[in-house]
């Protein structure tokens, strides 16, 4: 862009009238009711973590099958997530959110009161459906009813809802363990605590519900529908008067573009896919194959193998749960500060050397002729330091930042569509890692936690040498710096303004 084009655009965005304090209260009341979706998908996802032990003694599973009934929620999430767009585009944003909540209503009544571990099965699946279509469709309506000027903050709190709901997820378990005994002993009705740590569920999922009632539809849902009129009511609440038609136009611009995208194709000459689809996708299963879900799916059991009661099991797994969100919203002030790259390569350099420890720290626990596995003096405050360490390094980097990577690096014509791939990949990876954890854990925690610090180790590389940095460019010129980005490794921005 020249320098003539750079000062037009720069005086046309400080033309724009700013909403007043009621539009920007109201605009972010909608972005945190909808980041209730976010909720349910750390609540979902980690809500297990309490009833693992309990549910494999109570159907009298292998390690195999526990692992199965753990991931299988992930099988749920990646359909969920696959047809969430194309529900939202034909029903409408709001019709699919209320979707989204009566499924994981469902799902959390029947997990709850499960007569077997197939019929467990199924219902976590269909929680999973519900949770893949909210983890597409709020982030989407967040960013559609979001203002420019605040848009990437107001995404931010999809995920910090998400930390918010795992922790969430993981201290009911420990505070419904608690009142019962143990998360295997009868607590209200006749029924064990991890039943009622399923039950639990039905309270998000309700108020999920309800928000969506409430809630206006999308702007841009209104419009790509013709229904201009509802559209202009609701951006009255929103924006400005003055400014309503300059975001109608760039909405219906917008729209038209997409349409333009539905021809784009992802086939290239890199086993079949164009390279920068590779690069989203090998980002995506990089941030699950360093295994972060491990330590939010199973932490409660592997600190019960190595010596920990349960109760304080629990507890140190929502300490832990803790410091997620805390780290997640230290990396949310830091990204547009520090850079994408920088923060990328320390935390592959944290997590390698903490899962390292880790590995170091189960090599020498001891299992007794009970067949009770523990780790010796200082080894067990060691590996469970680790633990934490890893959890903040990955929390404040990997984490968020492979999002806000993903949304950067696809071109316009194709990012729907490489969005959807990448997320693909990174669900099948989750996965991957959940199913295969409990039967490499009976095999040898040592191998498996170095297995994760190997991944970690590789994605600094990945990031080294296929990485440029993107902070403070415009969504345009992002995109360019992928088509050499082994050439373009290490490029800074010296300021927003350079970047239009």
């Amino acid at each position: 862009m020249s320098e003539h084009e750079r000062s037009a655009s720069e005086s046309t965005e400080e033309n724009v009238p700013k909403p007043t304090a009621a539009m920007r209260r109201r605009v972010l009341g909608l972005a945190i009711s909808a980041a209730v979706g976010g909720f349910l998908f750390g609540f979902d996802s980690s809500v297990v973590n309490g009833a693992v032990d309990s549910i494999q003694h109570n159907f009298g599973l292998n390690a195999l099958v526990t692992g199965f009934v753990v991931a299988i929620a992930l099988i749920g999430c990646a359909i969920g997530a696959y047809i969430a767009g194309r529900l939202a585009d034909r029903w409408g944003r709001i019709k699919v959110m209320l979707l989204g909540a009566v499924l994981f209503l469902a799902s959390s009544i029947g997990a709850g009161l499960a007569f077997s571990v197939w019929d467990l099965g199924f219902w976590r699946v269909i929680g999973g459906l519900g949770i893949g279509i909210a983890s597409v469709v709020a982030p989407a309506y967040i960013a559609e009813i979001a203002p420019k000027q605040s848009r990437g903050s107001l995404a931010s709190l999809q995920q910090l809802a998400i930390t918010i709901g795992i922790f969430v997820a993981l201290l009911s378990d420990a505070l419904l363990a608690g009142v019962a005994g143990s998360a295997s002993s009868q607590l209200w009705l006749g029924l064990e605590a991890w039943r009622w740590m399923f039950l639990v569920g039905v309270i998000p999922s309700v108020v999920y519900g309800i928000l969506a009632l409430i809630l206006p539809e999308s702007p841009r849902f209104l419009l790509a529908t013709g229904k201009h009129d509802e559209a202009r009511a609701i951006f009255q609440t929103l924006v400005p008067e003055s400014d309503i038609d300059r975001q109608i136009d760039d909405i219906e611009r917008s729209i038209g573009e997409d349409k333009e995208g539905l021809k784009a194709t992802l086939r290239g000459n890199r086993f079949g896919l164009k390279p920068i689809v590779w690069i989203g996708i090998i980002l995506s299963v990089f941030q699950q194959f360093v295994g972060i879900n491990v330590i939010f799916y199973y932490s409660t059991t592997l600190w019960r193998a190595v010596g920990f009661t349960e109760k304080n099991s629990l507890i140190i797994t929502v300490i832990t749960s803790v410091t997620n969100v805390v780290v997640t919203i230290v990396a949310i002030l830091l990204v547009d500060r520090v850079g994408r790259r920088p923060i990328l390569l320390t935390g592959s350099v944290g997590m390698a050397v903490s899962l390292g420890v880790m590995a170091l720290a189960f090599a020498f626990s001891v299992t007794d002729s009970k067949g009770e596995v523990s780790l010796p003096g200082a080894w067990g405050p060691t590996a469970l330091i680790a633990a934490n360490v890893f959890v903040v390094c990955f929390g404040a980097s990997w984490g968020p930042l492979v999002w806000v990577l993903l949304g950067e690096i696809f071109p316009t014509k194709i990012r729907g569509k490489a969005l959807g791939v990448a997320a693909a990949a990174q669900w099948i990876a989750n996965f991957l890692v959940t199913v295969s954890f409990p039967p490499m854990a009976a095999f040898s925690l040592p191998f498996t936690y170095g297995m994760y610090a190997l991944f970690a180790v590789l994605s600094f590389f990945f990031v080294f040498f296929k990485i440029p940095e993107t902070n403070g460019m415009a969504l345009e010129h992002a995109e360019t710096l992928f088509a050499n980005a082994g050439k373009n490794r290490g490029v800074q921005v010296r300021s927003s303004g350079d970047s239009a």
